[in-house]
């Protein structure tokens, strides 16, 4: 297993046509592994920006038939570095739905594991977006901890940053790294991206590797960019800033055991009872 791994991530703006996304960050991705990246990550629904559910489903490929997924997995052979893609809208036989899947491909274009996003966006914001992914998606049901030859890779998508347990379960199955592909509102970004990932970092002592979309898209959404990675202490790495781009990054698994052996709190975790309202405790004390 090696220790050290130079990885990257890829920033940009997802259109609503499969084939032109797949143009832009095969480029990308071409100019990331040109700067030495061995694994190198795309952002969350990297094939198809599409806000509107029923252009979502009518557009969306089954996983046999998806050109963004065979392009990518091709790109990897070629180039021999491993991909992680963020997520793809896929198509599901039998369900009106899509899944919100996240692919690891290895260097000879295989795919490792898939993961589909568990949280879904159903949020109202104060500036009056509203978004229901659920209408559109339908939301995985388990957690996924990836083999590389840098370590165990924890999968998850964007919102999922948001419900720390997952990451600590990641981290308990023995995570060095977790990914976090995105496509953050700008104003959720503006006022929680950064503080998220790097307390999902602390939490774990893992590093946080998390491309994200960015700018204004074709779809009316407005994404906020600055791509990370954030090391087990909590420090920024690197960060893509606002426009579409690469970000590369030389990260090294020692500060994983040296996080960890200074804050172990992955080995003081306890079960917890149900908690009870001090009213309820008083009462019954008194009772007694």
């Amino acid at each position: 297993m090696a220790d050290k791994l130079s990885v990257a991530c890829v920033q940009l703006t997802s259109t609503t046509k499969i084939e032109e996304n797949v143009a832009i960050s095969s480029a990308l991705v071409r100019e990331a592994h040109a700067k030495g990246a061995q694994l190198i990550t795309l952002p969350e629904v990297v094939n198809l920006c599409q806000r509107r559910s029923e252009l979502a489903v009518a557009t969306a490929r089954f996983v046999e038939q998806e050109p963004a997924l065979a392009a990518y997995r091709a790109l990897a052979d070629e180039l021999k570095v491993w991909l992680l893609v963020g997520s793809l809208a896929i198509k599901l036989p039998g369900d009106a739905r899509l899944a919100n899947r996240s692919f690891l491909i290895d260097s000879a274009g295989a795919i490792v594991a898939t993961y589909d996003k568990i949280h879904m966006f159903d949020v109202n914001l104060a500036n009056g977006e509203t978004f229901r992914e659920s209408r559109t998606y339908r939301p995985g049901d388990r957690a996924v901890v990836a083999p590389t030859p840098w370590g165990a890779l924890g999968m998850t998508v964007c919102y999922d940053v948001r419900f720390p347990y997952l990451y600590r379960s990641v981290a308990h199955a023995g995570a060095r790294m977790i990914a976090v592909p995105s496509a953050f509102t700008r104003r959720t970004g503006e006022a929680h991206w950064h503080i998220l990932m790097r307390s999902r970092a602390i939490e774990t002592g893992c590093f946080v590797i998390a491309p994200a979309q960015c700018g204004d898209h074709e779809d009316g959404r407005k994404s906020y960019g600055h791509s990370l990675v954030v090391g087990p202490w909590g420090d920024v790495i690197a960060d893509g800033g606002e426009q579409p781009g690469v970000i590369v990054a030389e990260i090294d698994f020692a500060e994983v055991d040296k996080a960890r052996s200074m804050i172990p709190s992955l080995t003081h975790d306890r079960s917890y009872p149900a908690p009870v309202l001090a009213g309820d405790r008083l009462a019954s004390t008194d009772a007694a």
